[in-house]
């Protein structure tokens, strides 16, 4: 009997055992299907860095020269692809063209992932019957765009870095160092020079309203984007960036860049000019383009030249509008419209590398200005000690 009971709970053990044991698979099994189901939800919306779709342009393109079907390169882009919502909209696009779609419908799906410039290209590779040649040149565009645009961000990180710093470190000594000087300021019992007076009173606002500061600059920010979000409000923007001193000229250069072999890939791939103008208006992120590119597609529908629109539109250059009329004459505006974007991409890097040559002695200028004039402000009344402590000031 005591060997049986002893079997017994020993049956019984085991069987809790197992049963905890698979109880807790059930609950890690649970929160891995939550966590993929929160992940399909995201890769719904999820906007791809232009940068990951222009690795996956070009891998894609490679695959399918080598001459393996679509859905297997998709297979093996998806198995290599880290991003896990990409991982999953590639999955996605697979199974829609498995399952009887064309490419450009199934990655329509995802709008947010695939822009409209490479949707369109799709399309145009489809209906040609050379998606992989057209895939090649969407995968260069997007390259020179990312090249450009890291140039452009490697340019401004130094500016910003340096001009955070001196704002935390101007902060530090208005809130800390400047108290300390009034406190000791305020025994020689006589009236300040005016730059010290200045400092000290600043330092008492800023320890006693740094939080309204910092909410009034939240605020105006959020109003200022939210007045930048409206038609008007981005007009004004783009005009004032295009016009503004130093960067906007390197600005305005981008923009041509991007408004040229945007309109040049598309052309060449086969895509119509009333698309191409759609879509070069929708990547070009300036007003300015997108005013051009609606009257371009309304003087080209009547039957007239791109570059009689262009020869009008102050924002265009000279030199873009006869090359443009050349390109018209000789058949070849595409061509032309290359050569002017790697010009612009030339001078986009020669401006950038003037701006960082002038930006770095103007910003050790301006720390110069900025730390040495409150040292001088806040040590003038000890080198006039002798007549601020006298009191005969």
């Amino acid at each position: 009997m005591a060997q049986l009971s002893s079997a017994a709970s020993s049956a019984g053990a085991l069987a809790r055992h197992n049963g905890g044991k698979k109880s807790g698979l059930n609950v890690k099994a649970a929160q891995e299907l939550a966590k993929q189901k929160a992940l399909e939800r995201k890769a719904q919306k999820y906007k791809l860095p232009l940068g990951e779709l222009a690795i996956f342009t070009q891998q894609l393109a490679s695959l399918l020269t080598a001459g393996l079907p679509l859905v297997q390169c998709l297979e093996a882009l998806q198995d290599q692809t880290e991003d896990p919502c990409f991982r999953i909209i590639i999955r996605d696009v697979r199974l829609d063209i498995s399952s009887g779609n064309s490419f450009s419908s199934a990655v329509k799906k995802f709008p947010n992932a695939f822009n409209s410039l490479f949707i369109s290209m799709v399309e145009a590779g489809e209906a040609s019957g050379g998606l992989a040649e057209i895939l090649g040149k969407v995968a260069s565009y997007f390259e020179s765009t990312v090249k450009l645009t890291k140039k452009v961000k490697s340019a401004m990180t130094y500016p910003i870095a340096v001009i955070g710093l001196a704002v935390a470190l101007v902060n530090v000594l208005l809130i800390f160092v400047i108290p300390v000087f009034a406190e000791m300021f305020a025994d020689f019992g006589a009236k300040l020079p005016a730059p010290t007076q200045f400092l000290i009173d600043l330092s008492d606002f800023m320890k006693a309203w740094w939080w309204a500061l910092l909410l009034g600059c939240w605020v105006g920010w959020w109003l200022l984007g939210k007045y930048t979000a409206t038609p008007a409000g981005r007009r004004q923007k783009d005009q004032f960036l295009v016009k503004a001193p130093i960067f906007g000229n390197l600005i305005h250069k981008i923009a041509l860049s991007r408004f040229c072999r945007t309109y040049a890939t598309l052309i060449r791939s086969g895509v119509p000019i009333l698309r191409t103008l759609e879509i070069v208006s929708a990547a070009s992120g300036r007003v300015q383009i997108e005013d051009a590119c609606t009257d371009i597609s309304r003087h080209v529908s009547q039957g007239g030249q791109v570059s009689e629109v262009l020869a009008a539109n102050p924002f265009f250059p000279p030199m873009m509008k006869h090359m443009v009329k050349a390109g018209e004459s000789t058949g070849n505006v595409d061509g032309m419209m290359t050569k002017i974007s790697d010009f612009y991409d030339v001078e986009c890097e020669a401006t950038v590398a003037a701006l960082t040559s002038l930006i770095e002695p103007m910003l050790i200028v301006f720390l110069g200005v900025v730390v040495g004039g409150i040292v001088m402000a806040m040590f003038l009344p000890i080198f006039q000690l002798g007549a601020v402590a006298g009191g005969l000031q």
